[in-house]
């Protein structure tokens, strides 16, 4: 059985984009909630120099195999948005060599991310936007055509993040090309008091709903889908996020594995949340493509504000 996992954990590894397909609109009411329970004590205070995605899906195989650890989705703890801002301005200094690089490229996901980012356009609100490693694949508008972002807005929890990203920033001259502005914020609270319902054109977030938990997440999307401008005026929410398998066998086993990975090294994140399932329970947010990398590990969703939000 060892042998099987990490064998299925080695191809995850070196897999691209396995199947895209469009979703018909489905939405429906979803209820506030409070954040999860806090994490228990956890190995967070030495980084380690292994990426999160390599060791996401090697936990797979080692933590299971190893611990026999038995945990539901539903079960699984999430980190307060204290901790994650606590947490994010340690890792801050070494997070784009433990979040992106070869690692990022051999699953997929930078080229994920670029294609999907090329997507933003107009006044464009990232969330959990880390020390910029999104910044590269925005397309810029020239001149009068309707295409590329006009204004950024980079939100995170973690003001050493922000620090981070403001350096990215300067090294591509991106603020001398575009307008940025850097809120240190909680993405599952404050986005519409800060921002006012229909306030953007582009709403993104890449990796960021899994260190929310469950809960958190559900409260984010909300949050994106009301500072999101109408699907009638072009508005649209882009996301990448660690998902659930697809493959049953791989999904029961990121099920069974969640707290501990989250713990041991997933810097927090929760990497078995259906997040498609999370989109659709949304209300006034509707589903309009989804792309699945390296067996439905990580997902990339198009997503649009169906109706108009009044408060």
């Amino acid at each position: 059985m060892k042998s099987l996992i990490v064998l299925l954990c080695a191809t995850i590894l070196s897999g691209k984009t396995i199947y895209s397909y469009d979703i018909k609109p489905l939405h429906c009411s979803s209820s506030h909630q409070l954040w999860p329970s806090r994490f228990r004590s956890r190995c967070h205070h030495k980084v380690i120099n292994v990426s999160r995605r390599v060791f996401i899906a090697s936990s797979i195989a080692t933590l299971t195999a190893s611990t026999g650890v038995s945990t539901s989705p539903e079960l699984a703890n999430a980190i307060s948005p204290e901790e994650a801002s606590r947490d994010y301005d340690m890792y801050a200094k070494n997070y784009n060599d433990l979040d992106g690089g070869t690692a990022a490229s051999a699953l997929g996901i930078a080229e994920s991310r670029t294609k999907l980012l090329q997507l933003a356009k107009g006044n464009v609100l990232e969330i959990g936007a880390g020390t910029g490693l999104n910044l590269s694949s925005y397309k810029i508008r020239k001149g009068e055509v309707d295409d590329g972002i006009t204004s950024l807005t980079l939100v995170d929890i973690s003001e050493g993040m922000l620090s981070q990203a403001k350096l990215r920033v300067q090294q591509l001259g991106l603020d001398e090309r575009v307008q940025v502005n850097f809120i240190q914020a909680d993405a599952t609270s404050q986005l519409v008091d800060l921002f006012g319902n229909n306030k953007f054109d582009t709403v993104v977030d890449t990796f960021s709903l899994c260190v929310m938990g469950n809960e958190g997440a559900k409260r984010c999307l909300e949050e994106m889908t009301g500072v999101v401008k109408d699907y009638k005026d072009g508005g649209k929410i882009l996301l990448i996020e660690n998902t659930r398998s697809s493959n049953p066998f791989l999904g029961f086993y990121q099920d069974v594995t969640a707290t501990t990975a989250a713990d041991l090294g997933g810097k927090g994140c929760l990497y078995n949340q259906n997040v498609g399932e999370m989109i659709q329970q949304t209300e006034s947010l509707r589903l309009l493509k989804e792309d699945a990398c390296a067996a439905g590990l990580f997902r990339s969703f198009v997503c649009e504000k169906s109706i108009l939000n009044v408060t």
